[in-house]
């Protein structure tokens, strides 16, 4: 495949962090909705506590980890490997609910992207598994396709899901765009700290039983904005 320039890897990787990117995350709160619903998450210290346990359990042990591992092993050819690691990160979500969220969003993910921009082993991988595959390996593979190193793109990925979760608490708590941003630049920073964490570590592991029981508590939650 013959070299990207900079400039145009740069433009497909905001294109592919854009919220405006049909993954169909404006959906999904993965717990939030019903973390807010419980008095769990009222202030704006409440939402950067919440989101720096993400950082560091979530995104920092099982997706981040995965989206490193998900580049690595396509930009290597090994589809095989990248099957194992799909299956892996599937079993470690507890949440029925949130493991079928990952699938969908990563499934959509893929196809948009290969319809956009082919390549033939997105093609493969698509074929291989018509079920789809879970976001962060989705979103590891389709920025490998372009070139992208490891790293940014579990930083990219992070950057998606922590603007996510502000997105939407400023549609179930009383807070402020300035306010909602100040938190998010506030547990931005932590980002590159973490990433080094799970570049060191390599491997997917998950055990944030608190964040888990709340995720799974959603369905209970009385009137719901989100699915998940």
């Amino acid at each position: 495949m013959s070299q990207m320039p900079t400039g145009a890897r740069l433009l497909r990787l905001l294109h592919l962090c854009d919220s405006l990117f049909p993954t169909g995350g404006f959906a999904h709160s993965d717990g939030l909705e019903a973390a807010t619903a419980a008095g769990l998450v009222a202030t704006a210290d409440d939402l950067r506590q919440w989101m720096a346990a993400c950082l560091d359990e979530t995104l920092g042990r099982s997706d981040g980890p995965a989206v490193l591992m998900a580049v690595e092993r396509f930009l290597a050819g090994r589809l095989g490997a990248i099957e194992e690691l799909d299956a892996e990160v599937h079993a470690l979500r507890p949440s029925s609910a949130a493991r079928r969220a990952s699938r969908a969003m990563g499934a959509r993910l893929m196809k948009t992207w290969q319809r956009m921009h082919p390549h033939p082993d997105i093609e493969r991988l698509l074929v291989r598994a018509d079920r789809g595959h879970t976001l962060p390996v989705a979103f590891g593979v389709v920025c490998a396709s372009t070139r992208l190193d490891a790293r940014t793109a579990a930083e990219a990925f992070i950057y998606t899901r922590l603007a996510a979760t502000v997105s939407c608490a400023m549609r179930l708590m009383p807070i402020g765009q300035s306010e909602a941003h100040a938190v998010l630049a506030s547990v931005l920073a932590g980002v590159p700290d973490a990433v080094d964490a799970m570049v060191a570590r390599r491997q997917v592991e998950a055990f944030a039983p608190a964040l888990d029981v709340v995720v799974m508590s959603q369905q209970y939650v009385r009137s719901r904005l989100f699915r998940s």
